[in-house]
Protein backbone atom coordinates (compact mmCIF):
# COMPACT_ATOMS: atom_id res chain seq x y z
CA UNK A 1 0.00 0.00 0.00
CA UNK A 2 2.96 2.25 1.12
CA UNK A 3 4.54 1.54 -2.62
CA UNK A 4 1.36 2.65 -4.52
CA UNK A 5 1.28 5.74 -2.36
CA UNK A 6 4.51 6.49 -3.14
CA UNK A 7 4.30 6.11 -6.78
CA UNK A 8 0.99 8.96 -6.74
CA UNK A 9 3.36 11.58 -5.07
CA UNK A 10 4.62 13.16 -7.41
CA UNK A 11 1.31 13.51 -9.49
CA UNK A 12 -0.43 15.14 -6.96
CA UNK A 13 1.32 18.65 -6.43
CA UNK A 14 1.07 21.58 -8.64
CA UNK A 15 4.75 21.92 -10.04
CA UNK A 16 4.70 25.30 -7.93
CA UNK A 17 5.26 25.76 -4.34
CA UNK A 18 3.09 28.37 -2.36
CA UNK A 19 5.02 31.14 -0.88
CA UNK A 20 4.44 29.82 2.87
CA UNK A 21 4.89 26.42 2.44
CA UNK A 22 8.18 24.44 2.19
CA UNK A 23 11.60 24.85 4.05
CA UNK A 24 12.36 28.51 4.37
CA UNK A 25 15.50 29.30 1.96
CA UNK A 26 16.45 32.77 0.17
CA UNK A 27 13.91 32.66 -2.83
CA UNK A 28 13.53 29.11 -2.37
CA UNK A 29 16.70 27.98 -3.47
CA UNK A 30 18.77 25.11 -2.89
CA UNK A 31 20.33 24.42 0.53
CA UNK A 32 23.93 23.78 0.13
CA UNK A 33 26.72 23.21 2.37
CA UNK A 34 29.30 26.24 2.09
CA UNK A 35 31.75 23.46 0.66
CA UNK A 36 29.72 22.85 -2.28
CA UNK A 37 28.83 25.58 -4.43
CA UNK A 38 30.17 25.32 -8.06
CA UNK A 39 27.64 26.57 -10.89
CA UNK A 40 25.88 29.03 -8.64
CA UNK A 41 25.85 32.78 -9.22
CA UNK A 42 24.98 33.94 -5.89
CA UNK A 43 25.17 32.61 -2.56
CA UNK A 44 23.11 33.25 0.32
CA UNK A 45 24.52 33.18 3.77
CA UNK A 46 22.51 34.60 7.27
CA UNK A 47 24.44 35.59 10.17
CA UNK A 48 21.90 35.92 12.83
CA UNK A 49 23.94 38.37 15.80
CA UNK A 50 23.33 41.57 17.00
CA UNK A 51 25.49 41.88 19.96
CA UNK A 52 27.20 44.32 19.21
CA UNK A 53 23.96 46.88 18.45
CA UNK A 54 23.88 50.25 20.73
CA UNK A 55 19.70 50.38 20.25
CA UNK A 56 17.14 48.01 20.10
CA UNK A 57 18.80 44.65 19.65
CA UNK A 58 16.36 41.95 17.52
CA UNK A 59 18.38 42.06 14.25
CA UNK A 60 19.39 38.14 15.25
CA UNK A 61 15.82 37.48 13.49
CA UNK A 62 16.51 39.28 10.27
CA UNK A 63 17.80 36.84 8.19
CA UNK A 64 15.30 34.21 9.24
CA UNK A 65 12.45 36.59 7.91
CA UNK A 66 13.79 38.28 4.87
CA UNK A 67 14.83 34.95 3.31
CA UNK A 68 10.49 34.23 4.69
CA UNK A 69 9.07 37.39 2.73
CA UNK A 70 11.41 36.47 -0.95
CA UNK A 71 9.06 33.60 -0.82
CA UNK A 72 6.92 35.68 -2.65
CA UNK A 73 9.33 36.62 -5.60
CA UNK A 74 10.14 32.73 -5.90
CA UNK A 75 6.29 31.74 -6.29
CA UNK A 76 5.84 34.47 -8.81
CA UNK A 77 8.45 33.68 -11.04
CA UNK A 78 7.33 30.00 -10.92
CA UNK A 79 3.54 30.47 -11.12
CA UNK A 80 3.87 33.04 -14.05
CA UNK A 81 6.67 31.22 -15.70
CA UNK A 82 8.95 34.15 -15.97
CA UNK A 83 8.31 38.16 -15.38
CA UNK A 84 8.07 41.19 -15.98
CA UNK A 85 9.84 44.04 -14.22
CA UNK A 86 6.95 46.79 -14.38
CA UNK A 87 9.11 49.55 -13.02
CA UNK A 88 11.98 48.72 -15.64
CA UNK A 89 9.54 46.93 -18.54
CA UNK A 90 12.51 44.10 -19.26
CA UNK A 91 11.52 40.50 -18.75
CA UNK A 92 13.09 39.00 -16.04
CA UNK A 93 14.17 35.16 -16.37
CA UNK A 94 14.52 34.57 -13.28
CA UNK A 95 15.85 30.71 -14.84
CA UNK A 96 18.62 32.17 -15.64
CA UNK A 97 19.97 33.05 -11.70
CA UNK A 98 20.95 30.55 -9.86
CA UNK A 99 21.29 30.97 -6.24
CA UNK A 100 21.87 28.53 -3.25
CA UNK A 101 21.33 29.44 0.07
CA UNK A 102 23.93 28.21 3.07
CA UNK A 103 21.89 29.08 5.65
CA UNK A 104 23.62 30.56 8.42
CA UNK A 105 27.22 30.97 10.16
CA UNK A 106 27.43 29.34 13.42
CA UNK A 107 27.75 32.45 15.81
CA UNK A 108 28.72 32.89 19.62
CA UNK A 109 26.40 35.29 21.24
CA UNK A 110 28.39 35.78 24.12
CA UNK A 111 32.16 35.77 22.14
CA UNK A 112 32.12 38.48 19.57
CA UNK A 113 35.63 37.88 18.40
CA UNK A 114 34.76 34.09 17.98
CA UNK A 115 31.49 34.87 15.75
CA UNK A 116 34.08 37.24 13.83
CA UNK A 117 35.94 34.94 12.58
CA UNK A 118 33.36 32.43 12.11
CA UNK A 119 31.45 35.05 9.86
CA UNK A 120 35.01 35.68 7.83
CA UNK A 121 35.63 32.16 7.35
CA UNK A 122 32.02 31.84 5.99
CA UNK A 123 32.18 34.46 3.60
CA UNK A 124 35.65 34.06 2.83
CA UNK A 125 34.61 30.18 1.69
CA UNK A 126 31.66 31.90 -0.32
CA UNK A 127 33.74 34.64 -1.97
CA UNK A 128 36.03 31.96 -3.36
CA UNK A 129 33.12 30.32 -5.71
CA UNK A 130 30.45 33.01 -6.28
CA UNK A 131 28.60 35.87 -5.60
CA UNK A 132 28.11 36.22 -1.80
CA UNK A 133 24.74 37.68 -0.18
CA UNK A 134 24.89 38.12 3.34
CA UNK A 135 21.61 38.79 5.39
CA UNK A 136 21.93 40.28 8.76
CA UNK A 137 22.51 40.78 12.26
CA UNK A 138 23.85 43.84 13.09
CA UNK A 139 25.84 46.43 11.01
CA UNK A 140 29.00 44.91 13.15
CA UNK A 141 28.78 42.08 11.01
CA UNK A 142 29.81 43.84 7.65
CA UNK A 143 33.53 44.33 8.77
CA UNK A 144 34.35 40.64 9.06
CA UNK A 145 32.10 39.66 5.88
CA UNK A 146 34.07 42.33 4.07
CA UNK A 147 37.10 41.00 5.08
CA UNK A 148 36.13 37.26 4.01
CA UNK A 149 35.09 38.76 0.68
CA UNK A 150 38.04 39.87 0.64
CA UNK A 151 40.40 37.19 1.34
CA UNK A 152 38.40 34.71 -0.62
CA UNK A 153 38.24 36.65 -3.70
CA UNK A 154 41.97 37.14 -3.48
CA UNK A 155 41.16 40.65 -3.57
CA UNK A 156 44.04 43.56 -2.41
CA UNK A 157 41.99 46.41 -3.13
CA UNK A 158 38.63 46.44 -2.40
CA UNK A 159 36.11 49.44 -3.00
CA UNK A 160 33.20 49.82 -0.33
CA UNK A 161 29.66 51.05 -1.14
CA UNK A 162 27.78 51.88 1.76
CA UNK A 163 23.86 52.40 2.01
CA UNK A 164 23.01 53.78 5.76
CA UNK A 165 21.64 56.67 7.65
CA UNK A 166 24.63 56.30 10.00
CA UNK A 167 28.91 57.14 8.88
CA UNK A 168 29.90 53.99 11.31
CA UNK A 169 32.76 55.72 11.85
CA UNK A 170 33.43 55.27 15.11
CA UNK A 171 37.08 54.35 16.72
CA UNK A 172 35.79 54.15 20.29
CA UNK A 173 32.95 54.00 22.40
CA UNK A 174 33.45 54.64 26.34
CA UNK A 175 30.31 52.21 27.01
CA UNK A 176 30.08 49.69 23.40
CA UNK A 177 34.56 49.59 23.10
CA UNK A 178 36.14 49.89 20.04
CA UNK A 179 33.97 47.17 17.93
CA UNK A 180 30.16 47.40 17.39
CA UNK A 181 27.84 48.33 14.91
CA UNK A 182 28.59 51.93 14.94
CA UNK A 183 32.75 51.33 13.87
CA UNK A 184 32.34 48.51 11.07
CA UNK A 185 32.84 51.39 8.74
CA UNK A 186 36.36 52.70 10.71
CA UNK A 187 37.08 48.59 10.58
CA UNK A 188 36.77 48.55 6.32
CA UNK A 189 38.90 51.21 6.16
CA UNK A 190 41.15 50.58 8.46
CA UNK A 191 41.45 46.95 7.34
CA UNK A 192 44.40 45.88 4.82
CA UNK A 193 41.68 46.01 1.59
CA UNK A 194 40.73 49.21 1.44
CA UNK A 195 40.77 52.94 2.79
CA UNK A 196 38.52 55.87 3.36
CA UNK A 197 39.41 57.66 -0.30
CA UNK A 198 37.24 54.20 -1.18
CA UNK A 199 34.49 54.39 0.34
CA UNK A 200 31.19 55.68 -0.17
CA UNK A 201 28.70 56.35 2.00
CA UNK A 202 24.43 57.36 0.32
CA UNK A 203 21.79 58.20 2.38
CA UNK A 204 23.76 59.63 5.71
CA UNK A 205 21.57 61.68 7.90
CA UNK A 206 21.05 62.56 11.79
CA UNK A 207 23.40 63.69 13.66
CA UNK A 208 27.35 63.06 14.27
CA UNK A 209 30.74 64.58 15.85
CA UNK A 210 31.01 68.51 15.38
CA UNK A 211 33.69 67.64 13.00
CA UNK A 212 32.81 65.38 10.61
CA UNK A 213 32.41 67.15 7.36
CA UNK A 214 36.51 68.07 8.18
CA UNK A 215 37.38 64.28 8.74
CA UNK A 216 35.39 63.53 5.38
CA UNK A 217 37.20 66.11 3.22
CA UNK A 218 41.03 65.13 4.97
CA UNK A 219 40.46 61.25 5.12
CA UNK A 220 39.07 61.42 1.33
CA UNK A 221 35.85 59.42 2.37
CA UNK A 222 33.16 59.90 -0.65
CA UNK A 223 29.90 61.53 1.75
CA UNK A 224 26.46 61.81 0.04
CA UNK A 225 23.79 63.16 2.68
CA UNK A 226 20.28 62.64 2.32
CA UNK A 227 20.45 66.28 1.05
CA UNK A 228 22.84 65.68 -1.65
CA UNK A 229 19.89 62.90 -2.38
CA UNK A 230 17.40 65.37 -2.35
CA UNK A 231 19.36 67.82 -4.52
CA UNK A 232 21.08 66.04 -7.10
CA UNK A 233 18.37 62.47 -7.70
CA UNK A 234 19.44 59.41 -6.09
CA UNK A 235 20.91 57.59 -9.21
CA UNK A 236 23.27 60.41 -10.11
CA UNK A 237 24.37 60.18 -6.64
CA UNK A 238 24.60 56.64 -6.60
CA UNK A 239 26.75 56.37 -9.79
CA UNK A 240 29.36 58.66 -8.63
CA UNK A 241 29.46 56.63 -5.32
CA UNK A 242 30.41 53.71 -6.95
CA UNK A 243 32.84 55.28 -9.47
CA UNK A 244 34.87 56.26 -6.73
CA UNK A 245 34.78 53.35 -4.76
CA UNK A 246 35.55 51.13 -7.65
CA UNK A 247 38.75 53.60 -9.01
CA UNK A 248 41.53 51.97 -8.70
CA UNK A 249 40.32 48.69 -6.98
CA UNK A 250 40.11 45.28 -8.11
CA UNK A 251 35.94 44.96 -6.78
CA UNK A 252 33.20 47.12 -4.79
CA UNK A 253 31.93 45.40 -2.17
CA UNK A 254 28.22 46.64 -1.06
CA UNK A 255 26.29 47.15 2.48
CA UNK A 256 22.82 48.29 2.55
CA UNK A 257 21.46 49.08 6.47
CA UNK A 258 18.02 49.06 5.86
CA UNK A 259 17.47 52.14 8.24
CA UNK A 260 18.62 54.14 5.36
CA UNK A 261 15.05 54.26 4.31
CA UNK A 262 12.77 55.77 6.18
CA UNK A 263 11.39 54.42 9.13
CA UNK A 264 8.08 55.39 7.72
CA UNK A 265 8.43 52.93 4.71
CA UNK A 266 10.68 50.70 7.02
CA UNK A 267 10.13 50.80 11.08
CA UNK A 268 11.85 47.50 11.44
CA UNK A 269 15.33 48.22 12.31
CA UNK A 270 17.63 49.05 15.90
CA UNK A 271 18.56 52.72 15.16
CA UNK A 272 15.29 54.44 12.87
CA UNK A 273 16.02 57.94 11.66
CA UNK A 274 13.82 59.99 10.47
CA UNK A 275 14.25 61.66 7.56
CA UNK A 276 15.54 58.71 5.05
CA UNK A 277 15.39 57.42 1.09
CA UNK A 278 11.65 56.24 -0.07
CA UNK A 279 11.16 52.46 -1.04
CA UNK A 280 11.27 54.00 -4.73
CA UNK A 281 14.88 55.40 -4.21
CA UNK A 282 15.89 52.68 -2.30
CA UNK A 283 14.78 50.33 -4.77
CA UNK A 284 16.61 53.03 -7.53
CA UNK A 285 19.62 52.32 -5.77
CA UNK A 286 20.18 48.76 -6.03
CA UNK A 287 18.68 48.68 -9.76
CA UNK A 288 22.13 51.05 -9.68
CA UNK A 289 24.56 49.00 -8.05
CA UNK A 290 23.18 45.77 -9.74
CA UNK A 291 24.01 47.62 -13.37
CA UNK A 292 27.85 47.86 -12.14
CA UNK A 293 30.03 44.20 -12.72
CA UNK A 294 32.45 45.98 -10.03
CA UNK A 295 29.91 44.81 -7.57
CA UNK A 296 30.69 41.58 -6.78
CA UNK A 297 29.24 40.99 -3.28
CA UNK A 298 26.89 42.99 -1.07
CA UNK A 299 25.25 42.42 2.46
CA UNK A 300 21.82 43.61 3.86
CA UNK A 301 21.61 44.24 7.58
CA UNK A 302 19.84 45.70 10.72
CA UNK A 303 16.52 44.11 9.92
CA UNK A 304 14.50 43.80 13.29
CA UNK A 305 11.40 42.40 12.42
CA UNK A 306 9.93 42.69 16.02
CA UNK A 307 9.39 46.46 15.47
CA UNK A 308 7.35 46.35 12.56
CA UNK A 309 4.17 44.00 12.74
CA UNK A 310 3.04 44.79 9.42
CA UNK A 311 6.09 42.75 7.92
CA UNK A 312 6.83 45.91 5.20
CA UNK A 313 10.61 46.22 6.72
CA UNK A 314 11.86 42.37 5.77
CA UNK A 315 9.52 41.94 2.64
CA UNK A 316 11.49 45.75 1.55
CA UNK A 317 14.75 43.68 2.32
CA UNK A 318 13.88 41.08 0.11
CA UNK A 319 12.65 43.17 -2.53
CA UNK A 320 15.69 44.94 -3.24
CA UNK A 321 18.06 41.98 -2.94
CA UNK A 322 15.85 40.04 -5.29
CA UNK A 323 16.36 43.72 -7.29
CA UNK A 324 20.24 43.41 -7.03
CA UNK A 325 20.21 40.11 -8.11
CA UNK A 326 17.59 40.56 -11.12
CA UNK A 327 20.21 43.26 -12.51
CA UNK A 328 22.93 41.48 -12.01
CA UNK A 329 21.94 38.02 -13.29
CA UNK A 330 18.69 37.54 -14.67
CA UNK A 331 18.35 40.85 -17.58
Amino acid sequence: MSRQYDSRVGNIGPGVELPYAGIQTFLKSDHRDVTDLDGYDAVVVGIPYDGAVSNRPGARYGPQAIRRASSWWAYLSGYKGGLTNMRTGKQVDFSALSVADCGDVPVFPMDRERTAESIEAHVAAIADQSFPVVLGGDHYCTAPSFRGFAEGSGYDDVGFVQIDAHTDTSTGSPVFGDEFHGSSTALVADSPYSDYEHVSQVGIRGYESPDFFEFAEESGLNLFTMRDVEERGIESVVEEAIAAAAAETDAVYVTFDIDAVDPSVAPGTGTPEPGGLSATEALSVVETLGQHEAVEGADLMEVAPAYDHSEGTQRLAAYLLVTLLERRFAE
